[in-house]
């Protein structure tokens, strides 16, 4: 396997990952993005009709302008916008590859992938968190109805659907496959729908709650999933529900084994945030940088794109005091 030599190498070429690459660029640094999946990986995954909370404006890198029909704008212009700044600006991202060790040199690291050998000074980790869900924990998981992914409502049509959650996905899942037909039925931990829910949303979920066309069970959770059913633990007492399908959209959590890899230490409050500089995004492992939501833990909800792409610039500034 050949070696190659670079300055800076991003792992992670969503949206955080594409403005660290435009700071690279525009520096003129010999970088390269790994990526495990496809572009925008996790915004691929995300469901076919899913609309961002944010307005275009605030999901835009580097004063690109994202021109969307709606305020709120779709998965599919998303992945449109950031395919162009992707293409337009030739960025050396290499896809469907995986990072699979580090290495800490006298110069810098060496970063091993399932296709290539780097040999870097500097490494931004932008890997995000929605590779690896939140399991139930419980018997019956791995049947292969059950899914910690919703895609599109089609398949649920006149089938017996449990979800798990309240939060924005699982709402979202809950009015679309009620809308296409399916029997929906929501298992809820706590005593109300999230209050996170999108705005425009909310009141419609609770209204097909309260008029019967989606059943909840609050304050309730799935203890045993069986082929054709599952058996649910509530307030009243333990029920037995006919069941399809369970869509259990209970969270997801960055991959801390990869961050154990790379050396970098996490917060010991049960929040497992990674430790790192907020006014350099550099970690504990000099040389190594963390840029988007991976820097919030299990704190999932606490980084966005709004609110993390100006990571790309802090880490840039402070590689560009440090590189040689």
């Amino acid at each position: 396997m050949k070696t190659e030599h670079k300055d800076v190498i991003i792992i992670g070429a969503g949206p955080i990952g594409i403005a660290c690459a435009l700071e690279c660029k525009k520096r003129g640094w010999n970088y390269t993005v790994i990526e495990k999946g496809a572009l925008t990986n996790s915004l691929y995954n995300y469901p076919l009709n899913m609309t961002f909370f944010s307005t275009s404006e605030k999901l835009e890198i580097d004063d690109i302008p994202f021109i969307s029909n709606n305020p709120k704008p779709t998965r599919s212009e998303a992945l449109e916008y950031y395919r162009r700044v992707t293409t337009s600006n030739q960025l050396h991202i290499n896809l469907f590859e995986e990072v699979q060790s580090f290495e800490k040199t006298a110069d810098g690291f060496t970063v091993i992938s399932d296709k290539n050998s780097y040999n870097t000074k500097k490494v931004i980790i932008a890997t995000g968190f929605y590779d690896i869900p939140n399991l139930l924990n419980i018997p019956g998981e791995n049947l292969p109805k059950v899914l910690h992914y919703y895609k599109e409502a089609h398949p649920y049509t006149l089938q017996n659907i449990a979800i798990v959650g309240a939060s924005n996905s699982s709402v979202d899942a809950a009015l679309e496959i009620y809308r296409k037909g399916g029997h929906v039925t929501m298992i809820i931990r706590n005593d109300t729908i999230g209050e996170r829910v999108k705005y425009w949303v909310r009141p419609d979920i609770i209204n097909r709650i309260e008029e019967g066309s989606i059943k909840a069970y609050f304050n309730s959770n799935i203890t045993e999933i069986k082929p054709n059913k599952i058996i649910v633990k509530t307030p009243n007492g333990t029920i037995t529900l006919p069941n399809d399908f369970v869509i259990a959209l209970t969270g997801y959590r960055p991959n801390f084994k990869f961050l154990a890899k790379a050396g970098i230490e996490l917060s010991t409050d049960g929040k497992q945030i990674p430790i790192y500089n907020s006014e350099t995004m550099e970690s504990n492992v000099e040389g190594i940088y963390l840029a988007g939501v991976i820097c919030g833990g299990l704190e999932t909800h606490k980084w966005f794109i709004e609110n993390s792409r100006v990571h790309a610039k802090t880490i840039a500034n402070h590689i560009e005091k440090t590189i040689n």
